[in-house]
Order: C-alpha cells, then structure tokens, then sequence
C-alpha cells in the first residue's frame, strides 16, 4: 500500500536510498510500498501419561515483518524484509513463561533482492529472496521460513501459462523442520545450507483449474517433484474448492522413494461450511520437503501432521458456521493411522475454534480441544493432552 506516514526505521532507510541516489526524501516516500504482519499467539498444553503425569507447557509466541519495495527505475525495483523474531530460520521468538524471562527479538534483514522486469511478461529477481516451491515454505506470518541467494526467472505465456526456475548457492534449508510434529519415525534431510538448490516450475490455468507440477534438486541430499491439481467453482449458491497433490522426494544417501498423496473440498453453502481431506504416505518415508507444513506435506489441521511419517494415513475434517459477518464457529477433527511398517504412532485431535475478525486486517482466533497418541514414542504409554491456544494476527 502507498503511504504517507513512516515509521522512524522505514525513514532511515529511506533516507539512506535518498542519500545514495541523490534523491530528496519526498520524492523516495512516493515509490515505496508497505505490507507485513505482526502476530502473536498464546499455546497452552496440558499433558498427562504415565512416565510424565499432568505436565503443563505454556509459550507466547511473536514474530512481526515488514516488507519495503521501492521502485529504483522504470525496469527495476528493489525488496526487502525486515524480521522481528527468531533469526534461526526466521521463525517465531517463543518465550516460555514458566522457566524464562521475558526477552527481547533479534532484528534482522531477511530478504534483499532486486526485479527486473526490462524483458516483456518476465520478472527476473536476484538476490537474498524467499524460496517459494511446493517443497518449501517461503513466508509465514508465525513460523519458519524458507530463503536463499541466488536468482529466479518467471514468465508468462498469455493468461494460462506460466513457467518459473530458480537457482540458489545457498539456503537456510539447514533448520527447516522435515519431521512429525511428534517426533514420529521421518528420515531428517541432513543439510547445512551451503547445498545449492535448483527447481524449475511450470503452470496451467484453464476453466476453473489450475495444474503445477515442479521439479526440484538440492545438491547432494536429495531430487524431488510434486504435481498439484485445485478448482474454484461455483453451483448457485454452493461454492466448492477440490484439490489434489503427488510429491515424491528421493533421498540421495539410501534408496529410499518417499512419496506422500493427499485430497480435499472445501464447500460452502450460504452460512455454513465443510472441509474434508485425505491423505497417504508410503513404507519407505513420508519425507517430502524441507518443511512439514509445505504444499508437499500435510499439515491442515493443528499438531496432527503427517508430513515425514512413513506407511501412514491422515484424515482432517472441519464444519463450520458463519455466525455473523465477523465470527466464525468450527468443530475440527484431525487423525493420523499409523500403519505396521511405521515406528510412529496413532493420534487424533478433536478442537473447536472461535474466530473473530474484527476488521479486515486484524483477526483473532481461540481453540480448545483434546490431542490423543497411542503408545507415545513407543514408551506402551498413551498420552493425553489438553491443549490451548489464542492468536491475535494484525496484517498491512
């Protein structure tokens, strides 16, 4: 969005830009654009099994980013985000409110890049970027994010196709979380960010669907592919939003193929909604990118997930209700069936949630509800846990 009001750090930076470019600070204000979110979120977890009876685990949970584009000429423009959080990967601070202090965020520049966009239907992008593919998660608003130095080239051929390709000779892949949320039986990508990474991305829209289908290499670890397929339509009043994903991701150091399928709708009919999907892993791993909540993974739900679990299946489903034009009421359930080649375990969540959207850029949601897994960690023990959590999201 265009602004006229800045904050002392964006005027700093302006002013620095102005100074470089001999430009006076006014005429810098007019080319800048600035969005970001600042979020914060309250988890509170109440667990009890044998080994470890009525345990409680409380956090709060910040991150804030800002992104500034400022237009250097009429071919190229320039990016960056700026991160108030946890610089490990640019996720979010957690402070523990039971055996830490309150802290401080670290500060940092987690993105500077240039476009280019001199050749027609083309935007070229170099430099310190987010890394955006099936297999990774570039921007999140609490968690973890994907990023790199290197260059992208995107182009369009008319309205229905798009193809993409990147090469990056450095990442951050080296803390991305590749595992169950539970600490299930997921073969961990073992990378340090120095590996390159390289992927090309082709896409096609026609008639209310839209197919991907990506191809990426990251040197020395592992080759991977995913191919998705999602509509939009709408029947009179019913609206419904099918998809379907393939990801599979060769690990070079064994020869294990770990491929991970899944399937879903989301429909809805006036006030009222629905959302079902499935999804299967095979025997050799379910590991099928760098993070457990990528398009290639499937992290729908809360602490269910079942990305990096090998021979297992999930089922996420969710009813909702559109109670006024700023609240939304839904009961979720989400189950993991773990099958005998895994070493991991069943779990299911049942939770309901209450989302308030008190204007259309700061939204609110609180969820209660009951997290279950037999033979936790294979200790023959089952845990049950009580779990929490209010988040408050503010976006610009």
């Amino acid at each position: 969005m265009k602004i006229t009001k800045l904050s002392l750090a964006t005027i700093i930076a302006l002013g620095s830009i102005s100074c470089a470019n001999a430009q006076n600070l006014e005429d810098a204000i007019k080319n800048v654009e600035v969005s970001g979110t600042v979020a914060y979120r309250y988890n509170d977890y109440e667990e009890n099994n044998r080994a470890q009876k009525d345990d409680s685990a409380t956090s709060n949970n910040y991150k804030a980013a800002i992104n500034l584009g400022v237009k250097v000429n009429d071919d190229v423009k320039f990016n960056s985000r700026i991160i108030a959080g946890n610089q490990d990967n640019a996720g979010e601070k957690v402070l523990n409110t039971q055996t830490e202090g309150d802290e401080n965020f670290d500060v940092f520049l987690s993105e500077a890049n240039f476009d280019y966009t001199g050749v027609q239907n083309t935007v070229i992008t170099l430099g310190k970027q987010g890394v955006t593919t099936p297999f990774t998660l570039s921007r999140d608003a609490l968690g973890n994010e994907a990023t790199g130095t290197g260059l992208v080239a995107t182009t369009h051929m008319g309205d229905m196709v798009s193809l993409t390709g990147g090469y990056f000779n450095q990442t951050n892949f080296d803390n991305n979380d590749s595992s169950s949320t539970t600490g299930g039986d997921s073969q961990l990508i073992n990378v340090d960010g120095s590996e390159s990474f390289a992927y090309i991305t082709g896409t096609v829209a026609y008639a209310g669907m839209t197919l991907d289908a990506t191809y990426g290499e990251l040197q020395d670890r592992f080759d991977a592919y995913s191919v998705g397929l999602k509509g939009d339509y709408t029947i009179d009043e019913l609206k419904l939003a099918p998809y379907a994903r393939y990801s599979s991701l060769d690990l070079d150091s064994s020869n294990n193929d770990n491929t991970l399928w899944k399937t879903g709708i989301q429909a809805n009919l006036g006030i009222f909604g629905a959302y079902i999907a499935y999804g299967q892993t095979n025997e050799e791993g379910g590991t099928v990118g760098t993070d457990a909540s990528s398009d290639s993974g499937m992290d729908d739900h809360w602490r269910v997930t079942l990305s990096g679990i090998s021979d297992a299946s999930a089922i996420y489903a969710t009813v909702d209700t559109q109670v006024t034009d700023t609240v939304n009421v839904s009961l979720n359930y989400s189950g993991i069936d773990a099958g005998s080649k895994s070493n991991s375990e069943d779990q299911s969540e049942v939770y309901a949630q209450v989302a308030y959207k008190m204007s259309k850029n700061l939204s609110t949601y609180a969820r209660l509800g009951q997290f279950e897994v037999d033979n936790y960690y294979g200790a023959n023990d089952d845990l049950e846990s009580t779990i929490g959590r209010l988040h408050v999201q503010y976006s610009f």
